[in-house]
């Protein structure tokens, strides 16, 4: 079986291209896509956060399944470099993570 070549890509940033720092993402699922709903968290009390969205990207399923490969590996080298990833426990048992 012949692997196709690696095509030469050149990235091209176009002039709505914006950086923004998101701590919240929610994932929505259907049969279709992924969508994923990124913005800031913010503590408003002791029982009130405040979730601020401000970009929803959509994902082939396929185009998810490479970022989640392209995400663990960079997870694994960033642990490796710097130590474990700590998750707050009350985010572990399912549900949106922030």
């Amino acid at each position: 079986m012949n692997i196709p070549t690696q095509p030469n890509f050149n990235l091209v940033n176009t002039p709505e291209y914006r950086e923004h720092y998101a701590n919240s993402v929610q994932v929505r699922v259907n049969v279709w896509d992924f969508f994923l709903v990124f913005g800031t968290l913010q503590q408003q009390g002791e029982n009130q956060v405040e979730v601020r969205n401000f970009q929803g990207i959509y994902l082939s399923p396929q185009q998810a399944k490479a970022l989640m490969a392209i995400l663990q590996q960079n997870v694994a080298g960033y642990e490796s470099a710097f130590g474990e990833i700590k998750l707050d426990p009350r985010m572990a048992a399912g549900g949106p993570v922030h």
